[in-house]
C-alpha cells in the first residue's frame, strides 16, 4: 500500500514558516469536495489507483468511522488523508482502530509540512471518536515523525502477511495511553482495502 508522502516535517519555527507561507488551512473534506479530493491523489501519484481506492472506502458505509481531511493552500486542495475504521480481533474481543490510507500530497506543496499536519489533525479526531489504535503501512523515515512506531514486535498483525524485509513499514500509533502491549490480534479493515496487493510496501 504505497501511501507514504517523502517530506520533512523541519523544526518548529521551519514548519510553521512553511504553514504560513502557503496559507494553509486543514478542514473535514465534504461530499461536494470529490473531485478535489480525487484530483489531489492523482496529481500525488500520478496514478489513478490510489483515486480509486478513495472513492470505493468513500463509498462504503462500513468504512465508519471516516475521518477524510483535506488541506487547502489559498482556497486550493493541496492535500487529502483518509482514515476508515477497523477492528483489532482476538479470541472474540475487538478493540476499535482506524487505517491510515492514503496520504497525499500534491507535488508543489510536499516537503512543506502539509503531510504531518493532516496526520496531526486526523489523529486527534479520531481521539476525539475513541478510536484507540492507528494503522499505517507506509515508509519507515517519515511515519515514525508522527508519532508511529512498527506494529508486529507489539502482537499486531496486519490483514495479510508482509515481507519480512519491510516488516517494520507496518506500523501503529495509539491514541491513549495503556493500549500498546496490552492489545493483541489482526487487523480487520474495509473490503477495499482487504486486497493481498495492497499490502506489499
Amino acid at each position: 500500500m504505497a501511501v507514504a508522502l517523502h517530506g520533512g516535517w523541519g523544526d518548529g519555527r521551519a514548519r510553521t514558516a512553511a504553514i504560513e507561507e502557503l496559507a494553509m488551512r486543514i478542514r473535514p473534506a465534504r461530499p461536494q469536495d470529490r473531485t478535489a479530493v480525487l484530483a489531489v491523489e492523482i496529481a500525488a501519484f500520478a496514478t489513478p489507483a490510489e483515486a480509486e481506492l478513495v472513492a470505493a472506502l468513500l463509498a462504503d458505509p462500513k468504512t465508519r468511522p471516516t475521518v477524510s481531511l483535506l488541506a487547502e493552500a489559498h482556497g486550493v486542495a493541496v492535500g487529502h488523508i483518509l482514515f476508515t475504521g477497523a477492528r483489532v480481533w482476538d479470541d472474540g474481543a475487538t478493540t476499535a482502530a482506524s487505517i491510515l490510507a492514503p496520504l497525499a500530497v500534491v507535488p508543489q506543496a510536499q516537503r512543506r509540512g502539509v503531510g504531518l499536519a493532516l496526520i496531526h489533525t486526523g489523529i486527534a479526531a479520531l481521539t476525539a471518536l475513541d478510536v484507540g489504535l492507528v494503522f499505517v503501512l507506509g515508509h519507515t523515515g517519515y511515519y515514525p515523525r508522527a508519532g508511529f512506531r512498527p506494529a508486529l514486535p507489539l502482537g499486531l498483525r496486519p490483514p495479510y502477511d508482509i515481507d519480512p524485509a519491510v516488516a517494520d513499514a507496518w506500523m501503529v500509533r495509539a491514541t491513549r495511553p495503556g493500549l500498546l502491549g496490552a492489545v493483541q490480534g489482526t487487523v480487520r479493515c474495509a473490503a477495499a482495502l482487504m486486497r493481498p496487493e495492497l499490502w506489499r510496501e
